[in-house]
């Protein structure tokens, strides 16, 4: 902030001369986040034109539905809701939804069993793109890195038009390069707070452009 008063500049462009990169000339998608009231606040990321929604915080099985019932009638619903509520035609905003692991805890963390969950999952939310954020929960940063893995490259060899987003035991910078040198996600979750300096996460968000990995800069509820 202090370099872009003093050469009144924007701090985003400080930034770009810094890393030698360019600020965007297209809008930021940014991810709105619902909290448990995943209806009401629906509405208003539609009329507001949210290009990222709703979170949904999927954090129970009781939410989720023992066999992902419940998330499934819900992205249904979504996509009902847009074409109700769209301003314009071309509005299509990325459906992202946290589940906190939940959907391992559901189908016993049984690979098979998920994949075709995320056929159907697939299949509701079309023709809308589906993020799942931590779609599986293990008890060691390896254990989680593999099990992304496994079902980022299931996903990709079947051609199932969903991403997954690795958050759980992926917090430093070491982290985000781990988990993107080995493709565990689609995309990876950068908390901003986690990595300390803001030149920590404009690095991270280097490395995942540089690997072909999403960076989802978040921790801040401004995502």
């Amino acid at each position: 902030d202090g370099v872009a008063k003093s050469k009144k500049m924007l701090m985003a462009e400080v930034i770009a001369e810094e890393y030698s990169t360019s600020v965007s000339d297209v809008e930021i998608p940014i991810f709105s986040q619902s909290g448990d009231d995943r209806f009401n606040n629906v509405d208003k990321m539609i009329l507001k034109g949210a290009l990222v929604l709703p979170h949904g915080l999927f954090n129970t099985i009781h939410k989720l539905g023992p066999s992902g019932e419940l998330l499934l009638e819900y992205v249904q619903w979504l996509g009902k809701r847009v074409e109700e509520l769209k301003a314009h035609e071309d509005y299509k905003p990325v459906f992202h939804i946290d589940v906190y692991g939940t959907i391992g805890m559901a189908f016993n963390n049984d690979y098979d069993k998920i994949i075709e969950y995320f056929r159907e999952l697939e299949r509701a939310a079309y023709p809308f793109k589906l993020r799942i954020e931590g779609p599986i929960d293990v008890d060691d940063r390896q254990g989680q890195m593999l099990a992304l893995k496994e079902l980022t490259q299931r996903i990709d060899n079947e051609k199932i038009n969903i991403e997954i987003v690795a958050d759980e035991w992926c917090n430093t910078r070491d982290d985000i390069k781990y988990f993107a040198d080995h493709r565990a996600g689609h995309m990876i979750q950068i908390k901003t707070p986690d990595l300390g300096g803001i030149n920590n996460s404009i690095e991270a968000v280097l490395y995942c452009k540089e690997k072909g990995i999403g960076a989802y800069q978040g921790g801040t509820c401004n995502e």
